[in-house]
């Protein structure tokens, strides 16, 4: 599993880095601006509205289908596979079209503070981003079949050929007409979908045209995907009001918010995502055999893992928010404003960084024991208090005070998810991983220090974005001598391999 994550995780580095070339191009070409603002509405929209059911079946779906493998046989399991994929169509057959027909209605409940052009862009963009809510659906079974298939690669660079043709896309748009900002962002989610094909079919699934509304395995997903989908619903209006009360707070504030999230989604998506991409299918099956220890134990390692790898980020984006905003962005009409709104939202996102992570994980070990109301109660709880620190927040931090809200609210549903689980499995080793997460942040902190301390020293010499990209690797290699020598088991287990690997090649 480790070596799968390693990999993974390389792969969705060289992913994230495309990505964020689309994000700096954007930034480039339009900055925090009304256009802008309305492009990122017209992405949101689709996401957003896919979520309240989609992100639900794809999720219950993993350990359905690994149900149905165990009691019959792959082929069954691939015909559950094609009912879900035509229920999926049709649900999405039918947002499409009211998508496009409400657009205006639905934009201004996404962004309030929205007028005259920047509403009317916001309006057709959405109209053509709508289609691809069509096409969401498919790749999102698509990509959980494969990673059932144990293929981790194909799904993880999934987004890069879309991600170059947004590229392009954005670039096409400044020089003749924004409009080609959506048509490239819907045809490159097409592409996406064109890629994955030729692999599903590698792995023998053959689709085919069935939807048995009298099949128990198609019902008790749709029971089990409700929690999932409410629990989704949560983080979406979660979404959905911090875009609203951004539009309000200054223009470019969508964006503004849009881009630190990015670099907080950056590092989740790393490291966070790696893991529990590959460990999902594995607890799934684990759950489905009875084999709970086993499930504590593959849960136990990704807690650790995510705190070793994320915690260090925290301290690194906290303490250099601003050189970093501008060492990615800072550039083309992305001016000194904008480079302030970011980096200010950056600080309060980077907070939450830990809870965001654990959240992901801790959810994904009730879904793969078939328990999808537990998230869905804590989700709530942790949507209550972020509406309401949104409203109080902002009032003083302005985009700051929405970015706080949300890490604050991921950091209470994380806690709560912690109890929940201990209750549901027992005892899985709180104790030791709040001793090594206190080891890691202590190293964290220490990292954090050095960093600001040479990055002070280094810019009296180099330029600014030279002395953080120093600073950053003189402290990265403290940080690993540092956790080394601290006695943390998980890190103790990975040098044994090391170890033990590097021997064997050598002797």
């Amino acid at each position: 599993m480790k070596k799968t994550a390693l990999i993974l995780m390389v792969l969705t580095i060289v992913s994230k880095i495309v990505g964020f070339l689309r994000d700096v191009t954007l930034s480039y070409y339009y900055g925090t601006s009304g256009i802008s603002d309305a492009y990122l509405i017209s992405l949101t929209i689709p996401v957003t509205i896919f979520s309240f059911v989609g992100t639900g079946l794809a999720i219950s779906y993993i350990p359905m289908y690994s149900r149905i493998n165990r009691e019959f046989n792959i082929q069954r399991a691939d015909r559950f596979t094609s009912s879900v994929i035509n229920f999926l169509l049709m649900i999405c057959t039918l947002i499409t079209f009211m998508g496009i027909i409400f657009a205006g209605p639905i934009v201004k409940l996404f962004a309030s503070g929205f007028e005259g052009e920047t509403l009317n862009r916001a309006i057709q963009f959405t109209q053509i981003s709508i289609v691809a809510v069509y096409f969401y659906g498919i790749i999102s079974i698509f990509k959980s079949y494969l990673q059932l298939k144990s293929s981790f690669v194909i799904p993880a660079l999934a987004g890069i050929i879309p991600n170059l043709f947004v590229i392009f896309s954005i670039i096409i748009s400044a020089k003749f007409d924004v409009i080609f900002l959506s048509i490239g962002t819907t045809i490159g989610v097409i592409i996406q979908l064109l890629y994955l094909i030729p692999f599903i079919r590698k792995e023998g699934y053959k689709y085919s045209f069935i939807f048995d509304t009298n099949d128990k395995y198609l019902k008790e997903i749709m029971y089990l995907s409700l929690p999932v989908i409410v629990g989704s619903s949560v983080d979406q209006i979660n979404v959905l009001v911090d875009r609203t009360i951004a539009s309000q707070i200054a223009t470019g504030g969508i964006s503004a918010l849009n881009y630190a999230n990015r670099l907080n989604l950056f590092i989740q998506g790393i490291f966070v995502a790696s893991i529990t991409t590959v460990i999902y299918p594995v607890i799934s099956q684990m759950a489905a055999e009875k084999n709970i220890s086993g499930l504590k134990k593959t849960l136990a390692e990704a807690i650790s893992g995510i705190s070793l790898l994320v915690l260090p980020a925290t301290v690194g984006a906290m303490i250099f928010a601003e050189p970093i905003v501008k060492l990615l962005f800072g550039r083309g009409a992305f001016d000194y404003h904008a480079i302030y709104m970011t980096s200010y939202a950056l600080y309060f996102f980077s907070i939450g960084m830990v809870g965001f992570g654990l959240r992901e994980v801790l959810t994904r070990a009730f879904y793969a024991l078939q328990d999808t109301k537990t998230p869905m109660i804590n989700a709530t709880i942790a949507m209550v208090l972020n509406i309401v620190l949104n409203i109080i927040l902002s009032r003083y931090l302005g985009i700051g005070g929405l970015a706080l809200a949300t890490s604050i609210s991921a950091i209470l549903c994380t806690i709560l998810l912690f109890i929940s689980l201990r209750k549901k499995i027992g005892a899985f080793g709180i104790k030791n991983l709040t001793i090594s997460f206190c080891k890691i942040l202590t190293a964290s902190i220490a990292m954090g220090l050095i960093a600001k301390y040479t990055f002070g020293t280094f810019t009296g010499s180099f330029s600014e974005n030279i002395s953080l990209i120093l600073s950053i690797c003189i402290s990265a290699v403290v940080y690993i001598i540092m956790i080394y020598f601290m006695k943390i088991g998980e890190v103790d287990s990975i040098a044994s391999k090391i170890r033990v690997r590097f021997f064997k090649k050598f002797i």
